[in-house]
């Protein structure tokens, strides 16, 4: 640490915050149960996770991972295809493990905040009533009972982090629960659809693609405000309204009469 040069903020606003000195991270969370799950995740989850250093609540201490992330939502990956196909695999690996103990996410509480959220994007003029309305619609298809996987509830390709062709590890574990497999894989490729195909490969069977395409559109219906409120912006080029407007015009010509 004698050579540590600056902190480095990683993330922050109000819930939480990540700061990065030299080689190690340093997260911080209001709320305890969020790094619990956190921990319980990386240790029960079998692929590669960050070394735990230490946990001193509120705050953990992990270890960087080598590589750098798979992607970044807003801008194109640089990751090889082999890179994307072996994030698939190590999903694959993931949703077959175990289930953690902990449950997740109630499906009618989950209904119930996404017509708030589109209730909310339409009073508030954040988007035209068409595309939400649209995307509603296709989300649908994500709103049904399934068997549950281990799930790591945030796997954005930015927590994803690879050296050449190989995945190195899994990042940021406080969503982790008990969920649909298909969420992680649509959240892992949000704002990089090139790369399904490739994510696929790796991940092999029992896949279902207007599942994957319904949860982009729920996931982006429910991050805006979010987003928004917490000083983000969601209408950058390859973001989640440009998620939305993609799905809404894709699905546009099916709907219209021959």
């Amino acid at each position: 640490m004698a050579d540590v040069e600056k902190v480095e903020v990683v993330v922050a606003h109000h819930e939480r915050a990540t700061v990065r000195v030299g080689d190690v991270f340093l997260k911080i969370d209001i709320d305890q149960k969020h790094t619990d799950v956190e921990v319980a995740a990386m240790v029960g989850a079998p692929i590669p996770t960050p070394e735990i250093l230490w946990h001193t609540p509120p705050v953990l201490a992990l270890a960087a991972l080598p590589g750098t992330a798979l992607g970044r939502l807003g801008r194109p990956s640089t990751a090889s295809s082999a890179a994307w196909s072996a994030a698939g695999a190590t999903v694959r690996r993931l949703h077959d493990a175990p289930l953690p103990p902990w449950p997740g996410r109630n499906l009618d509480e989950l209904t119930r905040e996404l017509d708030g959220e589109c209730e909310w994007l339409i009073t508030n003029g954040v988007l035209p009533t068409d595309v939400v309305t649209t995307n509603r619609r296709i989300a649908e298809a994500a709103l049904r009972p399934c068997a549950p996987v281990f799930i790591h509830g945030d796997l954005q390709a930015a927590h994803v982090f690879v050296e050449g062709d190989e995945v190195t590890g899994v990042i940021d574990w406080s969503e982790a629960a008990r969920g649909d497999a298909m969420y992680d894989l649509a959240t892992l490729t949000l704002g990089h659809e090139e790369h399904l195909c490739d994510v696929i490969a790796g991940y092999g069977t029992d896949i279902d693609l207007d599942v994957i395409r319904a949860w982009w559109s729920l996931r982006s219906l429910l991050g805006v405000r979010w987003l928004v409120e917490h000083g983000f912006d969601p209408t950058s080029p390859g973001c989640e309204v440009d998620v939305l407007n993609t799905q809404a015009m894709r699905d546009r010509p099916g709907d219209q009469p021959a």
